[in-house]
């Protein structure tokens, strides 16, 4: 217990499925947690059930000012970030490059990479007052692999991984470590009723499974914590083996 004690941390996406587990395995591990998401009401759920050491707020990530809003009040309540997880994202439908929209692009690339660019600028002036800290960016097996019919969210994943390296070169002389994870099929809300996603996953990896949120969260815990003091500008697959064949 304590691998993160006096840590404060934002974790985006977070009123439900990998982020509040990754919030909750935080908290366990005696961190305080900064929430966000736009399901106000399983945000604040998420929170209360957490206890004290958890806060909700409502949070558009694709907007610079909610993010400044976001860092701002962590501090007030907390002090200042040491850790960020840039967990909030959305998927994309199966669909050809010749039919997909230049909107529906667009609205990947703002949630799923924009993001990300505005969580890691947004944190770092409080990283430097907290003396360093840890940025953990889930990317996904897309950032690793082609990925056909999903081409905005395979965009978007692979230029986090990108981004990751390029933050971790630049952040490093302020002890700030930046990190992606890459997680294959994992069941939460977003596979919820994909039987046939779910059962595809299982014979494609060797594992013959897909993850569970706690496999991806025990790994963002490792990132967040001292143990990894060494480790930046490196990706951490969670996907059973998958893109390995």
């Amino acid at each position: 217990m304590g691998r993160v004690s006096g840590k404060v941390a934002i974790v985006t996406g977070a009123a439900g499925g990998m982020g509040a587990v990754d919030a909750r395995r935080l908290i366990e591990e005696g961190a305080k947690v900064m929430l966000t998401d736009m399901l106000d009401a399983e945000g604040e759920a998420t929170a209360k059930a957490l206890g004290s050491n958890a806060r909700y707020l409502h949070h558009d990530v694709t907007k610079e000012a909610e993010w400044k809003h976001i860092v701002a009040e962590t501090e007030k309540l907390f002090g200042p970030v040491s850790v960020l997880v840039n967990n909030a994202g959305i998927g994309q439908s199966n669909t050809l490059c010749e039919d997909l929209t230049e909107e529906e692009y667009r609205l990947v690339i703002d949630v799923d990479q924009i993001s990300v660019f505005l969580g890691m600028k947004s944190v770092l002036p409080s990283m430097k007052r907290a003396g360093g800290g840890a940025i953990i960016n889930i990317s996904s097996m897309a950032g690793i692999i082609g990925t056909p019919t999903v081409l905005a969210y395979t965009a978007a994943k692979f230029a986090v991984r990108g981004m990751t390296k390029s933050a971790a070169i630049e952040f490093a002389p302020y002890n700030i470590r930046v990190n992606s994870i890459h997680p294959g099929i994992i069941r939460t809300r977003l596979t919820a009723g994909g039987r046939e996603v779910i059962e595809a996953a299982t014979q494609a990896a060797p594992a013959k499974r897909i993850g569970e949120p706690e496999e991806v969260a025990n790994v963002v815990l490792m990132l967040a914590s001292d143990e990894s003091r060494f480790t930046t500008g490196a990706e951490f697959v969670i996907d059973g083996g998958f893109t390995c064949q």
